[in-house]
């Protein structure tokens, strides 16, 4: 088994097509399942052009195995324009909370170096009456990942109405736990640990997960880097 993260340019009305019409299992082989999403810049302001790029997609997935995701990449129509972008493979090392297509992850794969880099994925289905809870709690969230000196990429992505992802790739585990915990120095660094505290008093999600991975290869790059 294998994940994939995918970031990729596209014509709004083809992009709009795969965030309906997402491939599955029954059309792509090897394919588990597959997220489509549009791309937000973390941190942009509630009613703004970066809250939802449509253009800009960002695509999560699981496979059984690496040569379903080469075949996928190399001889689907969608999977082709994917592989115009940038992609990196993820192999799975942990797993808190649930959604309901990831459940079967165990918690824990294995042991991890807390000094070797690491790739965080969040996915989570919303309970639309607590989006300004979640808005409101979690934009400081947002830029607090996203400036943090030791995320070497950070972004979400969002697929209306209800299901908002989030991707970062840290220096080490140690970083992105002490920020995860409240670790670091500076006037925002409790902002992540009073936000899970308000989700524990009252719930923002119908369903939700974090997976840790660690990397195994990038593929192209994405703004011009790597």
């Amino acid at each position: 088994m294998i994940h994939s993260f995918h970031l990729v340019q596209m014509p709004p009305l083809r992009a709009v097509g795969a965030l309906l019409r997402p491939p599955g299992p029954a059309t792509v082989p090897g394919l588990r399942h597959m997220e489509v999403l549009a791309g937000m810049r973390l941190g942009s302001p509630v009613f703004s052009l970066q809250r939802m790029q449509v253009h800009r997609l960002a695509v999560f997935a699981e496979w059984s195995q690496e040569r379903d995701l080469d075949a996928f990449l190399a001889h689907d129509r969608f999977g082709r324009r994917l592989a115009a972008g940038w992609h990196v493979r993820l192999q799975f090392l942990r797993r808190w909370g649930t959604v309901r297509e990831f459940a079967h992850l165990p918690e824990m794969a294995g042991p991890a170096d807390p000094d070797a880099p690491v790739v965080a994925v969040t996915l989570a289905r919303m309970r639309l009456p607590q989006l300004p809870r979640f808005i409101r709690w979690g934009r400081p969230v947002e830029c607090q990942i996203r400036d943090h000196p030791e995320s070497t990429l950070a972004l979400a992505a969002v697929r209306p109405p209800r299901t908002v992802c989030t991707f970062s790739v840290w220096t080490s585990t140690r970083a992105m736990t002490g920020m995860a915990f409240g670790r670091d120095h500076g006037a925002d660094a409790g902002r992540h640990v009073e936000a899970m505290a308000e989700r524990e008093r009252r719930d923002f999600h119908h369903e939700f997960t974090t997976l840790r991975f660690r990397a195994l290869s990038e593929h192209g790059s994405w703004d011009g880097r790597t």
